[in-house]
């Protein structure tokens, strides 16, 4: 039953109407007047008592206000629906349904499912079959069932973060009723343009008796499209369908874990349907941005995906060498901080120890490691690298010192290399030094100019091999190689082989060093996923899936894996529907819409079978019942309150008693609203032996678990002190025993180790800590205490020496030599040529000092001041330092002789002179020039 604009759900209720008479003479409706009997003696007091009347009829207004009641009550059981939808089925054949399910339906697929539902209900009432088919499905059926199959399939669809293919499903509707008459064609579309010329062929072969277009609001209908990441910003491109009213797109940049990192607009202008806006972020925040999506996005198309190239690479730098903030210069890793910083970011480890701070940078998820002259590393760095260096990392190592005395069988080099470095030029080389030669056509490289002006001086050398020539990426004139590399996994590693900074080869002061680095790193892809090869494809798994509301899922249904073929990233398609492909370690993202994609309304204007054009359910029909009922109701809460008046119950309320009952309950219940007494917290204590040993410089020497050798250790540093207070203006405090798996060790600026066969092994962890420390600029002196002479070789080893290399073994020490009797060792307090213990003849190895052509005549610029991080003796200088507590020694000199033992202290103070002061006294070689020149 229908009266516009309003339709009944349930007409015959209207009935009840005949109803109102009856009510309003119901309420109209008084008792008869009772009988009057005169009683004199009550006259008199009636005259002077009040009488209290009740009248006979209801008020009119209030008989009114009950008969609105009544009416809003049968008015809301009838339920009527303002401007209900059309109800027009053709009887001539199946109802058919065209139904976009695409990405763009996500936001209304409610009212969608609601409207194609009603159609099926008018067809059930008609006895018709239905034939439905999506245009955002793969598979299709849409072979005519009954009614209630339809509703089924409804129930079970579901909008896809995926463009429609809707020649794909008509074609299927069409193959599916080949030789049937369709009685109604209904096609919901979403609005938005897609082979309309094509589609509307197709919708007018089928030769429907009537065609109905059903379409939403499209208004709020935005997508993102691209994404760059500048140079100070990342600007975000959005598209909507062309609107004569300006709109503002609020977006945010996600990480990882979903929370937002920068927020931002994009603003539409006034009929454009293309907007653009920026994310302001700093580099570091904009390297971790995984997605960005508008504000509460109900529909794939808010989202945008980031993968590694959105992206710029992040790259970790590790140097063997502490790094020297008053000689920057020097430092192996300052050139390629210059070269890389406009072009990645750049991270490096806060940890010394390269136990903690490779893992440190490895969690980072770089997309390329820098090593600059790191020799050895410990095993569980190693594994933890290897690992990375399989899912895709990019390792590049620098030479140095360090790489050139490590074992040859390092793993993370990528050709064999000779012990040792290679010297060009110099009084004692008939060779030069060496140019470059013109880069190889398969390097990165190519395509660069050779250099002019570049020349090695230094190299480690590659032992020859038969794939030697295609794993070298650049080499010098004479056809060793520069730049080597091998694949590991899907990872890579490349090795200069000439150091970071400037004292093997000017290469790392020129422009070339900044282009070669930066095509290393474009070959990189942070997070893992390696290119195999120029030209071989990659099959990337399914790893999360965006779905219609635009939310990752790990969920991958029938997608299948991308196959990647260069840079090329296809479009989302039904095998390859939006989202990451790869694993957690590294990924592609494949996005809802092309870079350069624009929204378009659709345009069925060509399509010649008569047609009309409606809205979905729900966007203009409402239902009049829930407003009806609430009248209702309020009208009988305004009745009661008239009864209650009228019958005098309101004045009977106490509301003063109320609210000091109130109050009572208020203040009883306050005590147990206070707070208990607040309590501070205990103060943590601090380290107390950590604060002591740093008001003053202390000597330290490792506890070795035997006593008579720490002992003797703690003895002999008491002696060495006592003569530094009494022989130079040095006051040390009292020896310090350490325990290096635990004790803090950078307050140290050198720790004594006496080696002792019959001690237990350091375990890797602490010799991973003295690694640290070395690096960080401190020195060990190692003391074997057996007149030990000779690093190399295995002949005549004592054990002592034997447990020094075993602990050596795990040490990335660079070369060593003697101590040159040229070195500030010899001359930092006293004047001196050898450095006996309670043993003489065995010489002390500290780091050797790289030596050219003049360097002898003037003092060479070394980082770290020139300090060796590491000295080795078997003098047992502890031994000759020891005394009791009288001042006596505690053990003689071999052969007995104080002068020796004289020596001894005098070459303890000439160590810890130069541990504190560095190399300053190298100056006094040009006192002589100085001289000559002021005429004296």
């Amino acid at each position: 039953m229908t009266f516009l604009p309003f339709v009944f759900a349930n007409p015959l209720m209207l009935a009840a109407l005949i109803a109102l008479p009856a009510i309003w003479w119901l309420l109209r409706m008084t008792p008869p007047r009772p009988v009057t009997e005169a009683f004199p003696p009550l006259r008199i007091l009636a005259s002077v008592i009040r009488r209290e009347e009740t009248p006979s009829k209801s008020p009119w207004w209030l008989t009114l206000l009950r008969m609105l009641m009544a009416a809003a009550l049968i008015f809301a059981i009838s339920d009527p629906v303002v401007n209900p939808r059309a109800n027009s089925l053709s009887s001539d054949g199946p109802l058919a349904l065209v139904i976009d399910n695409g990405w763009a339906t996500a936001g209304d697929w409610a009212r969608r499912v609601e409207t194609a539902e009603a159609l099926v209900l008018d067809a059930e009432a008609r006895d018709l079959p239905v034939s439905i088919v999506f245009t955002a499905e793969r598979e299709q059926n849409a072979i005519p069932g009954t009614a209630a199959e339809a509703r089924t399939r409804l129930a079970a669809a579901r909008p896809q973060p995926l463009p429609t293919d809707r020649i794909h499903a008509i074609d299927a509707l069409s193959s599916a009723l080949a030789g049937t008459r369709i009685g109604t064609l209904a096609f919901l579309n979403d609005g938005l343009a897609e082979n309309d010329a094509r589609v509307t062929s197709a919708l007018a072969a089928l030769q429907p008796a009537n065609t109905r277009i059903i379409a939403g609001d499209t208004a709020p209908l935005a997508a993102l499209s691209k994404a760059d990441n500048d140079a100070q910003s990342m600007r975000v491109t959005a598209t909507r369908l062309p609107s004569p009213t300006p709109r503002s797109l609020t977006i945010s940049a996600l990480d990882t874990r979903g929370r937002a990192i920068a927020n931002g607009t994009i603003d539409f202008a006034a009929g454009e349907g293309t907007g653009s806006g920026e994310l302001a972020a700093p580099f570091e925040l904009r390297n971790d941005f995984a997605r960005i999506a508008v504000a509460e996005p109900d529909n794939a198309g808010g989202v945008l995906l980031l993968d590694d190239g959105f992206r710029r690479r992040r790259v970790a730098l590790l140097s063997g060498e502490a790094r020297d903030q008053s000689q920057p210069l020097l430092s192996p890793l300052y050139y390629i901080n210059r070269a890389l910083a406009p072009y990645a970011d750049l991270v490096q480890p806060n940890e010394t120890d390269l136990s903690v701070a490779v893992p440190e940078l490895l969690a980072q998820k770089p997309s390329m490691l820098i090593m600059a002259d790191i020799g050895r590393l410990p095993e569980e760095a190693t594994g933890a690298l290897v690992q990375w260096l399989r899912n895709g990392g990019t390792l590049v190592r620098f030479a140095g010192p360090r790489l050139a005395a490590a074992p040859a069988d390092d793993p993370l080099v990528p050709v064999t290399l000779r012990q040792g470095e290679r010297a060009l030029g110099g009084a004692l080389s008939w060779s030069q030094p060496q140019p470059l030669a013109d880069y190889p056509a398969g390097s990165p490289f190519a395509g660069m100019r050779r250099p002019d002006g570049v020349t090695v001086n230094r190299q480690v050398l590659a032992e020859p091999t038969a794939d030697l020539a295609s794993r070298t990426w650049a080499s010098l004139a004479d056809g060793t190689p520069l730049v080597t590399t091998r694949n590991e996994g899907a990872g890579r590693i490349v090795l200069f082989h000439v150091s970071a900074e400037a004292t093997w080869s000017n290469l790392p002061i020129s422009g070339d060093f900044v282009e070669m680095l930066r095509r290393v790193v474009q070959l990189s892809r942070s997070g893992g996923v390696g290119e195999a090869g120029v030209g071989k494809p990659q099959a990337l798994p399914p790893y999360r899936l965006l779905d219609a509301q635009g939310v990752l899922v790990s969920e991958t249904g029938r997608a299948k894996p991308l196959e990647l073929t260069g840079t090329a990233v296809p479009s989302a398609e039904f095998d390859h529907p939006p989202g990451l492909y790869g694993s957690e370690e590294g990924f592609v993202a494949v996005n809802l819409l092309p870079r350069e994609a624009t929204l378009a309304p659709i345009d069925l204007a060509g399509l010649s079978v008569p047609h009309a054009s409606e809205r979905l359910i729900g966007a203009e029909s409402w239902s009049l019942k829930p407003a009806l009922l609430t009248a209702a109701m309020l009208l009988l809460l305004i009745d009661t309150l008239i009864v209650l008046f009228m019958g005098g119950a309101l004045s009977r309320m106490r509301a003063r008693r109320a609210v000091a009952a109130l109050l009572a309950v208020g203040l009883l219940g306050l005590p147990l609203a206070l707070p208990d007494t607040a309590r501070a917290d205990d103060a943590k204590p601090g380290d107390e032996q950590l604060m002591q040993v740093l008001d003053n410089t202390h000597l330290a020497y490792v506890v070795t678990g035997e006593a008579e050798v720490d002992r003797l250790s703690e003895r002999g540093l008491a002696g060495l002190t006592e003569f530094l207070t009494y022989r130079t203006t040095l006051e040390p405090g009292p020896p310090v025993g350490l325990d290096i798996s635990k004790d803090e060790l950078s307050v140290y600026s050198m720790i004594y180790w006496p080696i002792s066969a019959t001690a237990p092994m350091p375990s890797p962890q602490a010799i991973s800590r003295i690694d640290a420390y070395m690096r960080g600029g401190g020195t060990v002196l190692f003391d074997t205490r057996d007149q030990f002479t000779s690093l190399g070789g295995n002949e005549g080893a004592s054990p002592n020496g034997e447990r020094l290399r075993e602990i050596l073994a795990g040490l990335d020490i660079p070369p060593l030599e003697p101590v040159p009797a040229d070195n500030v060792l010899t001359k930092s307090f006293y004047l001196l040529s050898t450095f006996p213990g309670r043993y003489t003849g065995s010489p002390l190895w500290i780091e050797a000092q790289p030596r050219g052509e003049g360097e002898e005549a003037g003092r060479p610029a070394r980082s770290g001041d020139g300090v060796t991080p590491i000295m080795i003796t078997g003098n047992d200088l502890a031994g000759a330092w020891a005394i009791d507590a009288n001042g006596q020694p505690l053990l003689p000199t071999v052969p007995p002789d104080e002068t020796q033992r004289e020596y001894a202290f005098r070459a303890g103070v000439n160590i810890m002179m130069y541990m504190l002061t560095g190399n300053y006294k190298a100056d006094q070689v040009h006192i002589p020039a100085l001289l000559e020149r002021l005429g004296q």
